[in-house]
């Protein structure tokens, strides 16, 4: 069995060929450009890769999705993805098995697998990218959700104003993400008539990245803003340790560059807020596999779906009843 994972973003793509273990051989990189352009990419990428004769395809990519029938619904970051049957078009031209996810569960399933929570049951992972999406893993298996739309915590009102996010003002995902970091640093310079720091000549060319090289050259203002950002963050961890009590909270790409700036006002919160009996039981860690979760989250859909996951259970079982069954 071959083991291919697409991974589909808005500024590059990945086409990587893996064991059935998982173990990456060799990844195929390019830029995203028109549809067209990149899906042909896409195909030459597998055709190169030699998928052989019943590969199982993993497909991670951003929402929406229609995950069941495999169609990628219009994508913000990805103009022209209308409705593209992603996985009926690789199983016709290589033949196989094609599963289609959204990025941040794809996220969870490669930090539970081979990042941050193996040996756990209970995982949430943060993407903390452009956006807030989440992945939920749930007594040692990926919860959906009715209709896939589990986890979407970024959805969730932290305050009555604020930083747009999840077309949301205040929401989790306006105060802690790339682009809602980008659209606090804008409106702290439109206030102040564009005299920060952080702005690289235009207001509305502002972003995260900005504000993370004004605070590491000691700029006070963006400081202050990403400690605000990490207050909230603080509030929102605190209701999902509350409501889902898991072992570990991975958290993605944002949180990596800027921890310095945001855990120590994370903390604080957090420990004030939440649960102490659950909060003594999680981790909260930023992402093992770095600017290679992407790849990772491709081929871990393509392991899950083709019960890679079951089987590494089943073994760890199996080794534990061994002496048992040997009578010592």
């Amino acid at each position: 069995m071959s083991i291919i994972g697409l991974d589909i973003g808005g500024t590059k793509c990945a086409v990587v060929k893996a064991t059935d273990a998982g173990a990456i051989e060799r990844t195929i990189r390019f830029g995203t450009t028109t549809s067209a352009e990149t899906q042909e990419r896409l195909w030459r990428a597998v055709a190169e890769l030699d998928p052989g004769p019943a590969p199982v395809f993993g497909i991670s990519c951003g929402g929406p999705l229609d995950s069941a029938t495999g169609l990628i619904l219009s994508p913000p970051n990805l103009p022209g993805w209308d409705r593209v049957p992603i996985t009926a078009e690789l199983e016709r031209r290589f033949g196989g098995r094609a599963f289609l996810m959204n990025d941040a569960n794809a996220g969870a399933l490669a930090e539970w697998r081979f990042g941050a929570g193996r040996g756990t049951r209970n995982l949430v992972f943060l993407t903390y990218g452009t956006g807030m999406g989440a992945g939920v893993v749930c007594d040692g298996r990926l919860y959906e959700g009715a209709n896939g739309n589990s986890g979407e915590i970024g959805h969730v009102r932290l305050s009555a104003d604020g930083p747009v996010g999840f077309n949301k003002a205040g929401s989790f995902e306006g105060w802690c993400s790339g682009g809602g970091l980008g659209r606090l640093a804008q409106a702290e310079a439109r206030k102040r008539g564009g005299r920060v720091a952080f702005n690289p000549g235009r207001i509305e060319d502002i972003t995260a990245r900005h504000l993370a090289q004004a605070a590491e050259a000691g700029d006070r203002l963006a400081i202050d803003l990403l400690a605000e950002s990490g207050r909230r963050l603080g509030m929102a961890l605190a209701i999902i340790i509350d409501v889902l009590n898991p072992e570990v909270i991975v958290l993605g790409s944002v949180y990596s560059r800027a921890r310095k700036w945001l855990e120590p006002h994370m903390r604080p919160v957090l420990e004030a807020e939440a649960l102490p009996g659950s909060l003594a039981v999680c981790r909260v860690v930023p992402t093992a596999l770095g600017e290679e979760i992407g790849s990772f989250a491709a081929v871990a859909i393509a392991v899950y779906h083709a019960g890679g996951f079951a089987r590494d259970v089943r073994g760890a079982v199996d080794s534990a009843l061994a002496p048992l069954a040997a009578g010592g």
